[in-house]
């Protein structure tokens, strides 16, 4: 397949894929310029399946065996309307800021956000969600990678979170979820915690998982689970805010051992899906 050949990191052709590892760029850069970054062959081919559409790609030649055939359904090349670039090792490394072992980068047009009511509605097949998850500032992309990830595995049909949570679409949580941000719908309330409201519009118990005198074990929620469900998770460290737990129907908790009182909101997010999906 015919490719642009790179050699020079500062090519003005490549500034999509430029200081990478700069968080605080990229949160800025990608909303606003309507892209995210997907790594991997495994990963841009979720992406495209799901029907997002490339910009460009950036690769070792290496892998393009590998991909010629997605490269050929989506009209990549020369001839086509999305570029291939192909560099060597050290090159692709001063253009990203990291050594690219995982295959090839793709920058990938993002999609619009969906309405909170029409992603409930459409969510497993036009039936409706019935579980739900909600992000309130998880700022660790890992860990809401992560919590896609378990989501997808564990029946969750949508996830949403707060205005202030880490991008799901960040090239790490991308990658840490496997490509299930593409698979599990999602979108990002207006407000907080004033979108819990649309939850319960939408005939949705909120349960806060916190530490609080007055919760209820995830156990005796899993005995007897509303039909419509949706599980707020709060950010690192300091867990969920009061507002939040104020603003729900019931406070859930995971009863703990050996003088823990709580874990990773990743690891919670798991034991939570699979005690009530």
């Amino acid at each position: 397949m015919p490719v642009l050949r790179v050699t020079d990191p500062d090519d003005e052709r490549l500034a999509d894929y430029t200081r990478l590892t700069d968080v605080a760029l990229r949160a800025k850069h990608e909303p606003a310029k309507g892209l995210y970054i997907a790594e991997s062959s495994t990963v841009i081919r979720r992406a495209v399946a799901a029907g997002h559409r490339p910009r460009s790609f950036l690769m070792a030649e290496r892998w393009l065996p590998d991909l010629a055939a997605l490269l050929d359904e989506v009209g990549a090349g020369p001839d086509g309307d999305v570029p291939v670039y192909v560099g060597e090792p050290d090159v692709l490394e001063g253009i990203t800021g990291f050594h690219l072992h995982r295959g090839a980068l793709a920058a990938m047009h993002r999609p619009p956000l969906p309405d909170v009511h029409a992603l409930l509605a459409g969510a497993r097949g036009g039936a409706g969600a019935r579980r739900v998850a909600v992000l309130e500032d998880v700022v660790d992309h890992t860990n809401v990678g992560a919590v896609f990830r378990s989501a997808a595995g564990l029946g969750v049909d949508a996830v949403l979170v707060s205005p202030r949570c880490a991008d799901p679409l960040y090239r790490r949580s991308v990658r840490v979820s496997m490509g299930t941000v593409f698979q599990v719908p999602w979108t990002r309330l207006g407000s907080w915690p004033g979108g819990l409201d649309d939850l319960r519009a939408d005939g949705f118990v909120v349960a806060a998982l916190a530490l609080a005198d007055d919760a209820v074990t995830l156990d005796a929620l899993a005995a007897d689970p509303p039909e419509r469900l949706a599980m707020v998770l709060g950010t690192e460290g300091d867990g969920l805010s009061r507002a939040a737990v104020q603003a729900a129907d019931v406070v859930v908790r995971i009863p703990m051992a050996g003088g823990v009182d709580s874990l990773n909101v990743a690891a919670a997010s798991a034991v939570a899906f699979w005690a009530l999906k």
